[in-house]
């Protein structure tokens, strides 16, 4: 396959290339952020793009402007987030696979054969994390712990995106929400989309209006 590498650590860049292509697998290109992501997916049309979530710009943007653009192209996300609302926003977002950068070269191997079969690249590991979500444990989507009844409907907020909701109904800015949180403003409008999609709203101002209405944000 023709692979594009995205990922801010240029040691952990050349590690996976050079494993890529002792297995016969062609490195057409290397990106540290997400603008080079999507110029070098768009200009060279990969077959996979190994994505990480943690990079300037924000790897869940580039996966969805990618997916949107290039749907030929298969997004894996390789990452260190464990995250379970990682895991369901690059769902979300246009991701065929999710793996952790612990797993072991072989697991790497098999999950790219899979890839190229057309198959998801799910470790058996996360596809336990995925059902556990689903049914309501280990932290799932939309599981508001301390606000009230849990709730399993896959359209409710995710914890994260309730973290962004309190900031925006705190008055925060994007920069300032993406300071506060650890991640790029870029991952921070992806969460504002999915919030307000959710929520059927049309601006910041109207999903926080209805957010505390349906009882997802405290009283001020």
């Amino acid at each position: 396959m023709r692979i594009l590498l995205a990922d801010d650590h240029a040691l952990f860049r050349d590690g996976v290339a050079s494993l890529l292509q002792a297995w016969d697998h062609e490195v057409v290109g290397q990106a540290a952020d997400a603008a080079t992501a999507m110029e070098l997916a768009r200009a060279r049309s990969p077959d996979l793009v190994l994505m990480d979530i943690a990079m300037p710009g924000g790897g869940l943007a580039a996966t969805e402007v990618i997916a949107g653009e290039c749907p030929s192209t298969a997004i894996v996300m390789l990452t260190a987030s464990e995250d379970v609302d990682d895991l369901f926003a690059a769902i979300r977002a246009g991701a065929r696979g999710y793996l952790l950068k612990n797993l072991e070269s072989g697991q790497l191997r098999s999950m790219l054969d899979a890839v190229a079969r057309g198959e998801a690249a799910i470790t058996p590991a996360i596809a336990a994390r995925i059902i556990g979500a689903l049914a309501g444990r280990d932290g799932a989507p939309g599981a508001t712990a301390g606000r009230g009844a849990v709730t399993r409907d896959p359209d409710r907020l995710t914890d994260r995106e309730l973290e962004v909701l309190e900031s925006v109904a705190a008055g925060l800015t994007n920069k300032e929400i993406a300071g506060a949180l650890g991640v790029s403003e870029n991952t921070v409008k992806f969460h504002l989309r999915n919030i307000l999609d959710k929520l059927h709203a049309q601006s910041r101002a109207e999903a926080v209006a209805r957010a505390l209405r349906e009882g997802l944000l405290p009283d001020a």
